[in-house]
């Protein structure tokens, strides 16, 4: 039988990006499903956020993300531009957020074609395999889309005719994700048990061989 697991992601989210090669090799390698769903990253989805955070939150962010990418030789960068607009020196969150708005609706976009992971991998090495400065500009994002077979320009054209049926979507997985009984991401969730970070796939891999899970032939 094959297993189920969901995947709540957020494309500002370095150890989300971190996540997906492991990820990758998780699927390919079992016979398990994997449900990929954006949700807002939490400077938006909570609002005032890194006010309250220990100011220690983001610069420690940034020191192991950077970390955990040169220990599993992922290629990795911060985006340019941020896909959030926020001054990190006063941690106010501009209110119009064109980047991250886009980016969230275009995954849920490619949720409904059932094939968010792959619409993901590729919009997310754009964003963060240091490869690109200005990954809004031209047609970087087009041509990410267009290698794991979707028209951007297509998914842009619909997601403007009907942002709300996308909003929906959002809020249905930032709904389904609070009630995993977590709040970050990535957070992978099997049989309503969160297992959150990029560290915790073996773990869920063990808890899925419990249930039954097996390798691919």
């Amino acid at each position: 039988m094959t297993l189920s697991v969901d995947l709540f992601f957020s494309f500002r989210s370095p150890y989300s990006y971190l996540a997906l090669p492991k990820t990758r090799k998780m699927i390919d390698d079992y016979d398990v499903t994997l449900n990929l769903r954006p949700v807002y990253p939490l400077a938006v989805r909570v609002p005032g956020f890194f006010k309250r955070a220990n100011p220690q939150f983001a610069r420690y962010v940034v020191l192991d993300s950077s970390r955990v990418a040169k220990f599993e030789n992922i290629p990795f960068r911060f985006p340019r531009p941020d896909p959030i607009v926020q001054d990190m020196t006063t941690l106010d969150v501009a209110e119009n957020q064109p980047y991250i708005h886009r980016l969230t609706r275009l995954g849920a976009a490619a949720q409904l074609e059932g094939r968010s992971l792959e619409f993901t991998e590729a919009i997310s090495r754009v964003l963060w395999d240091g490869t690109v400065a200005g990954w809004n500009e031209g047609d970087h994002l087009a041509n990410a889309a267009a290698s794991a077979g979707f028209d951007l320009a297509a998914m842009d054209a619909a997601v403007a005719a009907d942002p709300d049926r996308y909003e929906r979507v959002i809020s249905g997985n930032e709904q389904a994700h609070a009630a995993s009984g977590h709040w970050g991401v990535p957070t992978f969730v099997f049989e309503n048990e969160p297992f959150f970070g990029q560290d915790r796939i073996d773990m869920l891999i063990w808890r899925m061989e419990s249930k039954g899970l097996t390798r691919r032939g």
